[in-house]
């Protein structure tokens, strides 16, 4: 079942030029996409106009058939969440304060949180590990618990399609792999949707069940993560040289980096052509 579709987006900024051009693409239920690509390509852009925070210049985004232009904004939240890279809370916010925000789209106008909403926010904050810091400050936390906190506020919405925008970034290993174990465990057991922008390639290959790649606006790939992520595609995407190998656990692929001199070093040498020096 879609319940996301995009056709034929184009979207430009203010004095800048194209973002988005001609990007059409599905998302079904249940499905973990990846979104890829360098700095300035269009991903956190692509998620806002996913999410109705944007509205594109020319094309149409439907949520499970319904253009998303018709869908009250309030009742867009009960449909959709959505976790930005940085979201800075005042210093008087505790986590469990942060996670209650969460229930706003399902309360009415000065309506106060129920029963209920205090067992939906408890909720995440068990499944996302942050129970324990319910007390304390957003600002006291680390990097990796704050991100927790924010996934938590997001799940409290009881979302069907869960966005995210580098929802890793500046995390060492650990706290990334947890964030994203944490995903797919939400993704498999309750059937979430999730759109994952990201840098990390080899995370998303583990990870994903499918991989957008977009290249200056575009839509350069699409489809499985070997399918997607292969030595052409990311050499003229990026424009950098690398390798591709398989992880020796998943056989996913596995991209690494690999410096010009080496690259050099790869090229074949003509018949009788002298070494360089």
């Amino acid at each position: 079942m879609v319940v996301l579709n995009l056709e034929d987006i184009h979207f430009r900024y203010e004095a800048a030029g194209w973002v988005l051009r001609g990007l059409s693409c599905t998302v079904e239920k249940g499905e973990f996409l990846g979104i890829l690509g360098p700095n300035g390509s269009g991903k956190t852009t692509l998620l806002r106009i996913c999410n109705g925070i944007l509205a594109p210049h020319q094309g149409t985004v439907t949520v499970s058939g319904a253009d998303i232009r018709k869908i009250p904004r309030k009742a867009l939240a009960r449909t959709m969440a959505f976790v930005a890279q940085d979201s800075p809370e005042p210093p008087p916010f505790t986590v469990s304060q942060c996670v209650l925000m969460g229930r706003a789209p399902h309360l009415g106008r000065l309506q106060f949180e129920g029963e209920r909403d205090f067992a939906v926010a408890r909720r995440a904050m068990e499944v996302t590990g942050t129970l324990s810091l319910a007390s304390r400050s957003m600002n006291d936390l680390s990097g990796g618990e704050k991100k927790r906190a924010h996934i938590a506020r997001a799940l409290a919405q009881e979302p069907q399609i869960l966005f995210l925008d580098e929802s890793t970034a500046h995390l060492d290993m650990k706290h990334t792999a947890a964030v994203f174990d944490l995903l797919k465990g939400l993704n498999r057991r309750k059937n979430l949707t999730v759109l994952a922008v990201t840098h990390d390639i080899n995370t998303a290959a583990l990870y994903c069940d499918r991989l957008l790649l977009l290249n200056r606006g575009s839509l350069h790939a699409q489809g499985r993560p070997e399918e997607v992520l292969t030595e052409t595609n990311i050499r003229e995407v990026f424009e950098t040289p690398v390798t591709i190998g398989r992880n020796p656990e998943t056989g996913l692929p596995q991209v690494s980096l690999l410096p010009e001199s080496l690259s050099d070093q790869r090229k074949p040498v003509k018949a009788g052509a002298a070494p360089q020096l």
